[in-house]
């Protein structure tokens, strides 16, 4: 059978309760699988992120192109492999770093089980546990395994499971569900599912599919390289035939400026910094405790225009604090305090509401216990008789006063109408009975108002994303009025425009429902994954916040997902980002993180694009021209160092918080094709009119090299402005590199000096490049926005990109 397997066509037979399962019973288990082996959600191994980042179809190209031009002997022109190395450990350290500290996360939270074997409790490792253990539960501790009450009661918060965080009520024989943690009371529980036939791992087990990546970077470069892919080998094979079949070049030559073309057309440079930029951004944000599994996903919340919050952890902070006391008639707040002060010094319950007065009046008291009642599910209550001072008791109303309590019902409804608990506090002259009942004369004297406990940094947090114009959704297991009260007080823009999920029955009411309402309340996972669904199928681009089982769906649905590590493994594994220190407060650091990397990238890759632009064309155009590709991959991977791969990575990580605006691959190209078309002409006239001007071959590669400077320095002082130091000083420092390296590394860049006859052609033509230059990115402005966000959007792009939302699969 196997692991987490169990019978369950007829009844567990019952563990005694006083020795539980024997040495032998649990081996016999073991070798069954009826264990609860870990089903959770597994990282990659080192391994699997070492090759994926390895293997990839530019490296590989590369390698092959390396591999020629080292079969010809032109050892100076493999330095272009340097970048493909760098690419590959970047993304392989950067992948294997997320993988160890989420593992390690997830150890240090994985919870101990306490279980009767042989007649002793022994603490054991959750994946330890067999079918039909007998576990022992008390105040704190999570449920490991899905179970049933055999002895004692408990009080069970279901909120990582169902969403909903009012304590639950447990007696024996009722089911306790796993990812469930004990509020109050203790009982002895026997195991009756194990590993995936778990509820919380059924649930997470859903979530086992392959999720696409909603990046419009990556989906961009995935563009740029299918398109590449495409046109490149062919290129490159008619590029070589005609060079060494027509024009008859030595095959080191034909080899050479081939390949020189073929890597002039890949921007491998640009994957390699986009990866840095996002590296840079995951250790940022590691200062904020935030820890970062998808290099990706800081691009993605950047651009959400939807963020669904749960309000437990996000909103609140799990925790209840007392908002009011309300004497009432002849008795004073004065008198309310002391009282309570004394009940919380004498009780030593342990659940939400009293821990909340307790942290409220907290001083000393003088006054004396002589009798105490602990709280119960049954009861409702607890109290305690003090010496010379009667009788006190706090609680339910209902449970306290009885039929009594109909004359104060409208004042508490009120209370609750605004999304509060409400405790009676009472008091009687004589004491508790034999059987712990209530004295008769028990009279009310004041209530307690309680709710939630807001964070602190919540109000600051959702003012900043509303003023980022981001629609704010509250979705939570709560009761809808309870939600949208807290909502409101939290400063939750329209809070009051709260929806009760359990009324929604269609997917067509819920599509209108998700874009009408701010708040929704008794909503189940399963409705959690449809307004996600359907946020999206409406073209927004969806975050979702979540800590418990019942929100792994909808966080794996989501573009961008963020996870508290104080909840369940299973919503840590699943989502994008992690709050270490399950802080909300860090989500605007993210965005501010997210618009620096896109908009910087955006800059950046105009410089590598417009290699790649020119290249491309200019690799099509020698097919048929007849004349050599003036080009080695030496040229370029100067010009490249110089023009694109200093410059971008500076200009890449400069802070930047400008609002995102517009298609990242229309900005790019509106600012790399004027660059590209004015290089393809500087160098189409040098080879066209070689024989007219006089001019040799090396010194046609020699002024081309100097054209593709000139171009690629235009296009970065454009970058650059408004100029500052950091930028001025780049400008400056890649001008006097090209000198120096022109001047004294001439025979390693295979260039030639220039000559009287050279500077002739060169000066006029480079005039002219510059006026057509600035000419042509005034057109492609205007050009760019009436017409390239439209063609990128559509739908040819999003099917030759690939962005189109794939169906979940197993």
């Amino acid at each position: 059978m196997e692991a987490g397997k169990t019978e369950n066509t007829r009844p567990r037979p019952l563990t005694d309760l006083h020795t539980g399962l024997t040495a032998e019973a649990v081996r016999e288990r073991v070798q069954k699988g009826l264990h609860n082996a870990d089903e959770g959600i597994k990282t990659k191994t080192e391994k699997q992120i070492i090759l994926e980042n390895t293997f990839t179809f530019f490296n590989i190209l590369n390698f092959v192109l390396a591999f020629f031009v080292l079969l010809v002997g032109s050892f100076k022109n493999l330095l272009f492999l340097g970048v493909i190395f760098s690419n590959a450990a970047i993304g392989s350290l950067q992948g294997i770093r997320a993988k160890r500290t989420i593992d390690k996360l997830s150890l240090i939270s994985a919870p101990k089980a306490t279980v009767l074997r042989d007649g002793a409790l022994q603490s054991i490792a959750v994946h330890e546990i067999v079918l039909d253990d007998v576990m022992q539960l008390s105040n704190g501790q999570q449920i490991c395994a899905d179970a049933f009450v055999r002895q004692g009661e408990v009080e069970v918060n279901e909120s990582l499971i169902t969403g909903e965080s009012d304590p639950v009520l447990k007696h024996a024989g009722d089911k306790l569900l796993s990812g469930s943690f004990i509020v109050s009371g203790s009982c002895l529980a026997q195991v009756e599912h194990v590993g995936r036939d778990n509820y919380a791992n059924r649930i997470a087990n859903d979530a086992k599919y392959i999720k696409q990546s909603h990046s419009e970077i990556m989906h961009a470069l995935n563009f740029i390289v299918k398109t590449i892919g495409f046109a490149l080998i062919p290129i490159g094979l008619l590029l070589f035939g005609k060079q060494f079949f027509i024009l008859h070049d030595s095959i080191q030559d034909a080899v050479v400026s081939s390949v020189a073309a073929m890597i002039g057309m890949i921007p491998e440079g640009l994957i390699l910094l986009t990866s840095v930029v996002f590296a840079v951004s995951v250790i940022r944000l590691s200062r904020y405790k935030t820890l970062v599994q998808d290099l990706y996903c800081t691009e993605s919340l950047a651009r959400v225009d939807v963020l669904c919050l749960d309000k437990t952890g996000t909103i609140t902070e799990g925790t209840m604090q007392v908002d009011e006391i309300i004497p009432l008639e002849g008795y004073t707040e004065a008198d309310m305090a002391q009282a309570l002060t004394a009940l919380v010094g004498a009780l030593s319950d342990d659940n939400p509401t009293y821990n909340a007065v307790k942290a409220h009046f907290a001083g000393e008291s003088f006054w004396r216990a002589r009798a105490v009642v602990p709280f119960s599910s049954a009861r409702k209550w607890s109290g305690a008789t003090f010496d010379g001072r009667g009788t006190y008791v706090m609680g339910a109303g209902e449970f306290i006063l009885h039929e009594r309590f109909d004359a104060l019902r409208a004042q508490t409804e009120a209370y609750a109408a605004r999304g509060e608990r409400v405790l009676l506090l009472a008091r009687a002259d004589g004491a508790f009975a034999e059987d712990k009942s209530l004295p008769a004369d028990v009279q009310p004297i004041g209530l307690i108002a309680i709710s939630d406990k807001i964070r602190a940094e919540a109000p600051q947090t959702l003012r900043y994303f509303a003023e980022q114009g981001v629609t704010l959704k509250v979705i939570s297991g709560d009761n809808a009025v309870t939600v949208s009260n807290i909502a409101r007080k939290a400063g939750l823009a329209d809070a009051e425009n709260y929806c009760d999920a359990t009324t929604l029955q269609t997917e067509e009411e819920i599509s209108a429902a998700i874009e009408q309402y701010t708040v929704f309340g008794r909503v189940t996972p399963q409705q959690k994954l449809q307004f996600v669904k359907a946020l999206k199928a409406n073209g927004h681009t969806v975050a979702m916040t979540g800590d418990g089982v019942n929100d792994v769906l909808a966080l794996k649905e989501s573009d961008c997902s963020i996870a508290m590590a104080s909840g369940s493994d299973a919503a840590r594994t699943v989502s994008n980002l992690v709050l270490l220190d399950s802080n909300f407060a860090s989500m605007p650091q993210v965005v501010k993180e997210g618009r620096r990397s896109i908009n910087n990238l955006q800059r950046s890759a105009s410089l590598f694009l417009q290699k790649t632009i020119y290249s491309i064309i200019l690799g099509v155009l020698f097919i048929f021209l007849p004349a050599s590709y003036p080009f080695e991959p030496i040229h370029l991977t100067f010009v490249s160092a110089l023009t694109i791969g200093a410059p971008s990575f500076v200009l890449a990580l400069e802070p930047n918080s400008d609002r995102i605006q517009g298609n990242f691959l229309t900005n790019v190209l509106k600012k790399s094709f004027p660059s590209a078309l004015t290089m393809i002409l500087g160098v189409l006239f040098l080879c066209l009119f070689q024989q007219q001007l006089g001019l040799t071959q090396e010194q046609v590669s020699t002024l081309s090299v100097i054209v593709a400077f000139t171009v690629g320095f235009m296009l970065m002082f454009k970058l650059c402005v408004p100029f500052n130091a950091l930028r001025g000083a780049l400008f400056g420092i890649m001008m006097l590199a090209f000198i120096l390296g022109y001047v004294l590394f001439m025979d390693i860049f295979s260039l030639i000096p220039l000559t009287a006859s050279m500077l002739f052609v060169l000066i006029p033509l480079l005039l002219v490049l510059i006026a057509f230059m600035i000419l042509s990115n005034h057109f492609m402005e205007h050009i760019a926005e009436q017409h390239a966000n439209r063609f990128f959007s559509s739908k040819l792009f999003q099917r030759l990109h690939g962005a189109g939302r794939k169906r979940r699969g197993a």
